[in-house]
């Protein structure tokens, strides 16, 4: 039996059972650093397939988009963060301080990759303009989120870890690096990586449940879930979804009021309204102390699994509109005949 449309995934129902262990079996001591040290080689070679699998192909193809790349661009970094600031005085009340400086954290974050190209292609978008709108927004993100966390996040409570040019070279060496590396090596490894790319998804999940495992482990031997209560977390669903309509929103209204395309407004609604999990856990590793890390991440795969089912919903109308402007065109034409 198929499972509902509205019930959480596989994937989202391991974190919720990573997120359960660490609660009742946080790691420490000499575990602990084991699985730091596991962490910071999983996701290393996680950027590395990631880097093999990327078509350069696709990314010449969408790249002459410049108006729709900054569209993007703008509602990832500025829209975001923007909304994150002006809804604090209404929503920060419904949170606790360390959860809504998780909430800016993921307003500063990048674009999601994998999701926003499978939204835009099953919602009949502009395919090539999201691969490389979506991969170049991770990109952007190594430098920019970092910029960000130090101008937006730390000044609230964020407490990362040095400065931004650090917390740059820190995602550098980290994550930028490996990426590159795989990137350079895909004409010789890249065909492999995509005849198994189970491998890619188990390194990808196998990583962020990793580093969820290790970062909510030192949040609870530091009191996290004493210091939240039920009614904070009931809250967080509240600010994730108020944020995330009014992301959806936006793009929409400012894609048809610029005057593009419905292929590129899908493009820019689902490239520009989402924020990446898989690239948000590493950098919050990086750039945060370990026992903060925990409350900083959990706004963000909250918002991680609404906006996968919102975005399933909204890609199927915008596919069902797609199919049915064909068949309204074709009927003058039948009857004619």
């Amino acid at each position: 039996m198929a499972r509902s449309r509205y019930l959480p995934d596989n994937f989202t129902l391991a974190l919720v059972a990573t997120v359960t262990l660490a609660s009742l079996l946080p790691a420490s001591g000499s575990t602990a650093h084991f699985f730091e040290g596991l962490t910071t080689v999983a996701i290393g070679l996680l950027f590395f397939l990631h880097g093999a699998k990327l078509s350069r192909e696709a990314i010449l193809a969408g790249i002459t988009h410049w108006r729709l790349h900054l569209l993007v661009f703008g509602c990832t970094f500025a829209l975001f963060p923007l909304l994150g600031f002006a809804l604090k005085p209404v929503l920060s009340p419904l949170v606790t301080p360390q959860l809504y400086t998780g909430v800016l954290f993921l307003c500063v974050l990048p674009a999601t990759v994998q999701s926003a190209i499978a939204f835009t292609s099953m919602a009949r978008g502009n395919i090539p303009a999201a691969v490389c709108s979506a991969s170049a927004s991770t990109l952007l993100g190594v430098f920019v989120t970092p910029i960000l966390v130090n101008l937006l996040v730390v000044p609230h409570g964020g407490g990362a870890a040095g400065g931004a040019v650090d917390a740059i070279g820190r995602i550098l060496l980290q994550l930028m690096l490996p990426f590159v590396a795989g990137h350079l090596l895909r004409p010789w490894i890249g065909g492999w990586i995509k005849q198994r790319a189970g491998v890619l998804r188990f390194v990808d999940q196998g990583s962020i449940l990793l580093v969820v495992y290790t970062a909510f482990s030192a949040a609870v031997i530091e009191g996290l879930w004493k210091q939240v209560p039920l009614s904070a977390l009931l809250g967080l669903v509240l600010v994730c979804g108020v944020l995330l309509a009014l992301a959806l929103v936006s793009t929409t209204w400012i894609a048809r009021k610029l005057g593009f395309s419905k292929e590129d407004e899908i493009t820019i609604v689902f490239c520009g309204s989402k924020k990446s999990l898989a690239s948000g856990i590493p950098m919050a590793k990086v750039l945060f102390a370990s026992h903060a890390v925990g409350a900083i991440v959990l706004p963000l795969m909250l918002f991680h699994q609404i906006q996968l089912m919102v975005c399933a919903v909204l890609a199927r109308r915008y596919a069902m509109r797609a199919e049915a402007a064909p068949a309204a065109a074709a009927e003058p034409l039948e009857r004619a005949g």
